[in-house]
């Protein structure tokens, strides 16, 4: 025991941060299965209308708060945070926010991974117009973005960390300077878009001294579209977006077709 007690208290306050953060994600879905239809309807016998609109207009202000800084909403802490006693009216409470978001803010609740459960918004008209919010930044950090976005799906989907930062430098932005829009450019590029799962960074393994790359992310693939991407990259090159025949295959590929996209090559 006294040994057990040394080793955890040698542990530094990064690695006490690390080891809570992956606890806290082993324990997230892991409580939670979601009810029957029967255990629904008993449950929603314990609460009055009232009761439940407010915990509807809970989760609402939830998910767009979460959309509001571009972080996915993950199920287990909507169920562990929110929704706690009304768990088992968990799929009555999202119908009505998703009818909610679809009437009133014309939105659509994407899951975007079903392994964690984790959700992002959708403009539906932006959807139904076959374009995306990406198509035509209209601030800075999402212009910087999409174009990170179009040098990793021209190059086929991955690409090495320092091609990023080369392309970057020759639009004046130097992730090792301060920059006057962005700020610290390399935290914004590593950490919030990859956060808010615009971008993947991964780890090259088997590699001496330790090499990065970059991957589109789960947000990107279905927010982005890869067809604007092409258009935006003729009017810069004034080519055809013909030009580019494996991607501009990829990017008119009807949904779910089985293409070698970003998503793919992982």
């Amino acid at each position: 025991m006294t040994q057990r007690k040394r080793l955890s208290n040698s542990q530094t306050p990064s690695q006490s941060k690390r080891r809570s953060d992956s606890l806290e994600e082993d324990d997230g879905d892991m409580p939670f299965t979601q009810p029957s239809s029967s255990q629904v309807q008993r449950g929603m016998e314990k609460f009055t209308n009232s009761q439940v609109d407010q915990k509807v207009a809970e989760v609402l202000q939830y998910i767009l708060v979460k959309d509001q800084k571009k972080i996915p909403v993950r199920r287990a802490d909507l169920v562990r945070n929110i929704l706690k006693d009304y768990r088992n009216v968990y799929p009555e409470i999202i119908r009505r926010v998703v009818q909610t978001l679809d009437q009133v803010f014309g939105f659509k609740l994407v899951e975007i991974d079903t392994k964690n459960h984790l959700y992002i918004l959708i403009n539906k008209l932006e959807l139904s117009e076959a374009t995306a919010p990406l198509n035509a930044p209209s601030n800075p950090k999402m212009g910087l973005l999409f174009v990170i976005l179009s040098v990793i799906f021209m190059k086929r989907g991955v690409v090495k960390e320092s091609l990023i930062w080369n392309t970057l430098k020759k639009l004046r932005v130097d992730p090792g300077e301060k920059h006057a829009l962005f700020g610290d450019v390399k935290k914004l590029v590593t950490d919030e878009f990859v956060r808010q799962r615009y971008l993947e960074f991964v780890r090259v393994p088997h590699t001496e001294p330790i090499e990065y790359e970059f991957r589109w992310g789960q947000r990107a693939e279905v927010e982005v579209s890869k067809a604007k991407i092409l258009e935006f990259m003729g009017q810069l090159h004034e080519q055809e977006p013909q030009t580019w025949s494996q991607q501009y295959k990829e990017a008119h590929a009807p949904p779910g077709a089985s293409q070698p996209s970003t998503s793919q090559q992982r």
